[in-house]
This record gives structure tokens, sequence and C-alpha cells, in this order.
């Protein structure tokens, strides 16, 4: 949480959300995040049938996956309790990252403006387990420079290759 404050410290927030998802396997996880979350999308994994649209029951449909969208803020640390050990990620959609004069780049705006921490995961789809966290720094493919610049103002550096989004 805190690189991803670090960043967010140096990004445009004047216009700032949080999406949700997670993969949850437990009755208990299942229920902390259900108390906060009470109108979220859900659906069986694996090929079973189950769904919150279907107006299922999701304990019935352990494991399944849940996402919600254009959370406030103040929802993240909440969410990262009742996550426990499940693997899930929280990202922040901000207004835009700032100039990068180093690396030739002036303000970046919404687009390619993410921040995302993945919870007991290393990957954005929630395949990979781990036993900590990783955060993921999205910018425009044409501004690429933008990461490592970024990584550099808060005192890291980035130890993965580039990952490109789905069209």
């Amino acid at each position: 949480m805190r690189v991803v404050q670090r960043l967010l410290a140096i990004a445009d927030t004047s216009e700032l959300e949080v999406d949700f998802e997670a993969r949850v396997s437990s009755a208990p996880t299942m229920a902390a995040l259900m108390g906060l979350l009470r109108d979220t999308d859900w659906w069986a994994e694996e090929d079973r049938k189950g769904s919150s649209e279907a107006g299922d029951d999701p304990l019935a449909h352990l494991p399944v996956r849940m996402l919600r969208w254009a959370l406030p803020p103040a929802f993240v640390d909440p969410l990262v309790q009742a996550t426990g050990r499940a693997p899930a990620t929280v990202r922040w959609d901000f207004s835009g990252w700032p100039e990068a004069p180093e690396v030739g780049l002036g303000a970046g705006g919404c687009r390619g403006a993410f921040v995302t921490l993945c919870l007991n995961c290393r990957d954005l789809d929630l395949e990979v387990p781990a036993t900590d966290h990783t955060v993921f720094v999205h910018v425009k493919q044409v501004e690429a420079e933008r990461a490592p610049w970024l990584a550099a103002r808060v005192g890291l550096q980035v130890i993965g290759e580039m990952v490109m989004s789905p069209p």
C-alpha cells in the first residue's frame, strides 16, 4: 500500500475511483466481502453455473469470481482486510500521470493511468499465487518509458517485462 500511495501522490487524482476483483473460495471471505459489496457481480468459476445475475447464493457456488467497478477510495482498506488470503486486485483509476520531461513526455491523460495492487498473486488474472503483493503501473504503450520513470520517482525500479493489455 505504501508504494501505491507514493505513486498516487504524484498522479493527478482529481478524479479517483477504485475497481476490485477477487477469486473467492472460502465462506468467511465471501461473507466479509459481500458485507462490504452488497450488490456486487459474481459468477461461479471452472465452467460451473451460478451467478449474481441469476440471483443465486454465492456461498453455494464457491469458488467464485467477484467484480465491482467505480468504488470510492475509502473502500480500499476494508476490502484489503476482508480479502484475507484470497487472490484479488485493487485498481485505482485516476485523471493522469505527471509530466516526465526527462524522458520527453508531457502529462498523461486518463487512458493508461492506473495503478493495480495484486493481493496474494503475481498477475492481473489472479492465477499465479503469491504470499505477498505485486504493484502494476499502467501506462500507454506509446509512453512505455513512463513506467521506469514513475518507479524511479518513488524510489523503486521496474522488475518485470512490459505486459500488453488485450485490445
